[in-house]
């Protein structure tokens, strides 16, 4: 079986399936399968896993099993659920002969392939017992015929755009030729060395001609002096390129990120992210010093080879000899490191989230009491991060001291050899020194080779989880309209169906018809988990819907591009972010030049205009985490700023007012009335006083709509609106 890593510390399913997909001949993607398994920031569930195989053309069955049934009756590989958050690939169960004992060979895509005894595993597999039998959860795969096909489908949706480093060794070849000619010169430079060692001792010392000494000393200061101009340069030049690609390289991260739909940000951790940005780093070293000195090794081992070929072959064959054993020792180590490679990064990835949200929830957890609990979970993670940077370095130790042995082995058994050749007379006493300083300089490109598989090894990691963003589709990738007029600016939804976790999970709209007609406020009410914020992230194209579609101007919704649409749009969410810029620029975001007629109108509707001439700075204080700290009802006036600033043709309000004050939110509720005229407003709201006077309310209740009308209207009918707003004071009175 191949072994295939998660690239996020989320995508453990997707990888199990991956490799179970790839033992059967199914070369399906990881990007293929992550459109079936309905991943969340927690993951996914077996149940995606069982819809995404079944895509692939797998019969699957899931249950929980007893560990004779794993060994006896279920087909492996199967994906088993592992210490109750995991999931690990079981491809082989065998016993050994002497002791008769099992064990069971997964794969963890976290970790690598892993052989467990038999109490290991159903330690980290058993999650019930039953008369006193231990059972785990298992997806089981049975083949069909509809899986060649399935493999043929996969892979040709469209054209991938991944990563290619070569683009950026082109951007800067005029700047790498001058690198590969400085290091040219400098093992020019160095291979002289030896031989001028050699003529000291062998003409100079043996003839007691003092002169011939100082003219080769003099020869070695100015080629010394030559090697360190040429290395200045080549460090400036290295520092430049660097630098650059390392920006361009981050730079075309982000592009890429800002391309992708929200979607998949809703099922991202910010530690997998900010992970993959260090990554880049790792690349750009990579690309960059390790490439360039993997380069100059290979010249040096070239050149002083051949040097030493002619001094003495049998000392080239012993050295040759050292050279692979020492490879082959440092090869072996490999797999280890590449394992615990992985583990920092879903260590590290969960130390940051942990961090961050001590940073960030440190109000909250001093208001529950909770300092205590919090760090310890902190603790924790530093504990499994201790633990595994102890079993790294004992490896690394094990591998150091192999090396080293290997090393002073070669070089005493090379001094013997030299040594018995000066007394035999087939070498000279400077040869021999000479014959020992290319020995050493040897020692630095083999030390080099292993070093360079090392990075090698780490910078495709990193590129492949680098590139697990880079073959995402884009959000506008499949939209054919860029720009139109709205004729009608109605919005009309039929049919509309959607599920945040595929079609097993809850519905979270059901069925929903509905007319948005243009120059009207729309507004959403209803229970917390009705669906209303659902609905306005379906309209501004958060989603795509499940079944159904939402028409503009008898355009689906879908076909639109999502920056064409969301310029015509203002909006406010409840969770809507603020800048840590000025507040004229916070405000006017969607603009590169402020606007100060518009910025002051947007100011003035949104009631925040005379807080903002009370501060010093007035519209150029600065605000957000690094400034003027908010309220969150001045946080939401100035919100409701940017989307006015706008003057969009459509207006979507998702609880914008909920943190005002009444005086504030009536204040407001009046400059919106004119504000409105000629656009499309849908407002989400609970409180009475925001949405009694919207031309239609519509109640929704578990996903579906079951009440429309005014205001009016729906109070004499007494149902479901009456109840939601009965106690609010105007109908308490």
């Amino acid at each position: 079986m191949k072994f295939i890593p998660q690239l996020d510390s989320m995508d453990c399913g997707i990888a199990c399936l991956c490799m179970i997909a790839d033992h059967y001949g199914c070369k399906s993607d990881a990007d293929f399968i992550r459109q079936f398994v309905h991943k969340s920031k927690r993951g996914v569930s077996l149940l995606g896993i069982s819809d995404a195989a079944q895509e692939l053309g797998f019969k699957t069955v899931g249950g929980r099993i007893s560990m004779e049934q794993l060994e006896k009756v279920a087909p492996l590989p199967c994906i088993v659920h592992w210490q109750q958050e995991h999931f690990i690939v079981v491809h082989k169960i065998t016993t050994s002969l002497w002791k008769r004992k099992k064990f069971i060979h997964i794969a963890d895509p976290g970790k690598g392939f892993l052989k467990l005894s038999e109490k290991e595993f159903k330690e980290g597999w058993f999650s019930s017992h039953d008369d006193g039998k231990g059972y785990g959860v298992v997806l089981l795969f049975e083949t069909s015929s509809d899986i060649k096909r399935k493999n043929l489908n996969s892979n040709k949706q469209r054209k991938i755009e991944k990563l290619h480093l070569s683009q950026y060794f082109l951007r800067y070849k005029k700047y790498f030729f001058q690198l590969f000619l400085g290091l040219i010169l400098a093992s020019l430079f160095q291979l002289t060395l030896p031989f001028l060692t050699q003529s000291v001792v062998d003409i100079g010392i043996t003839n007691q001609n003092i002169k011939f000494i100082y003219l080769v000393l003099i020869a070695q200061l100015t080629i010394t002096l030559s090697r360190l101009s040429v290395d200045f340069i080549q460090r400036w030049i290295l520092l430049h390129i660097g630098t650059r690609i390392n920006l361009s390289l981050i730079s075309d991260f982000f592009i890429k990120l800002m391309r992708l739909p929200m979607s998949f940000f809703d099922t991202s951790l910010v530690g997998d992210l900010t992970q993959r940005i260090q990554d880049h780093q790792r690349i750009q070293s990579f690309l960059t010093t390790q490439s360039l000195s993997i380069f100059f090794s290979v010249i040096n081992f070239v050149v002083f080879s051949l040097v030493l070929l002619l001094y003495s072959l049998k000392i080239f064959l012993i050295l040759l000899l050292f050279s692979v054993l020492y490879t082959v020792w440092i090869i072996l180590f490999l797999k280890k490191r590449k394992y615990f490679d992985y583990k920092f990064f879903e260590q590290h990835s969960q130390n940051q989230d942990k961090t961050l949200q001590l940073i960030h929830g440190m109000q909250e957890i001093k208001l529950q009491n909770c300092e205590d609990r919090k760090r310890w979970e902190w603790e924790d993670v530093q504990a499994d991060i201790f633990e595994t940077n102890v079993k790294s370095m004992r490896i690394e130790q094990i591998r150091e001291v192999g090396s080293v042995f290997i090393n002073e082995s070669k070089n005493i058994i090379i001094t013997i050899i030299a040594a018995t050749s000066v007394i035999y007379g087939d070498l000279t006493l400077g040869m021999m020194l000479a014959v020992q300083y290319i020995v050493g300089q040897l020692n630095s490109p083999i030390d080099n080779f292993v070093q360079f598989i090392h990075n090698f090894q780490s910078a495709k990691i990193s590129l492949d989880r680098v590139n697990s963003i880079h073959t995402m589709e884009d959000e506008n990738e499949q939209k054919k309209i860029i720009s139109t007029e709205f004729a009608n600016k109605s919005i009309i939804i039929n049919n509309l169906t959607f599920q945040y976790e595929g079609k097993h999970s809850p519905k979270v709209l059901n069925d929903i018809n509905l007319i948005i007609k243009e120059n009207t406020v729309t507004a959403i009410v209803g229970a917390s988990g009705s669906g209303k914020t659902t609905l306005i992230k379906l309209l501004l194209q958060y989603y795509k819907p499940i079944e159904g579609k939402i028409e503009v101007d008898n355009i689906d919704l879908q076909d639109i591009h999502t920056n064409f649409w969301r310029r015509n749009c203002g909006v406010v969410m409840q969770d809507g972010f603020i800048f840590s810029n000025t507040i004229a620029e916070n405000i006017s975001i969607s603009d590169e030049e402020i606007d100060e007629n518009r910025l002051i109108f947007a100011a003035q509707t949104a009631n925040i205009h005379d807080f903002v001439l009370s501060l010093p700075l007035r519209y150029n204080t600065i605000i957000g985490n690094e400034g003027q700290s908010l309220s969150q009802g001045q946080k939401q006036r100035i919100l409701i700023a940017r989307a006015i600033y706008k003057n969009p043709n459509f207006l979507f309000f998702d609880e914008a007012t909920n943190a005002l004050d009444a005086n504030n939110e009536q204040a407001i509720v009046k400059n919106l009335q004119d504000f409105y005229k000629g656009k499309t407003v849908v407002v989400v709201a609970h409180r009475l006083s925001t949405v009694k006077n919207a031309d239609k309310i519509v109640v929704l209740e578990k996903g579906k709509i079951i009440e429309t009308g005014t205001h009016n209207n729906l109070t004499e009918l007494k149902g479901a609106y009456y109840e939601l707003v009965k106690n609010q004071l105007e109908l308490g009175n």
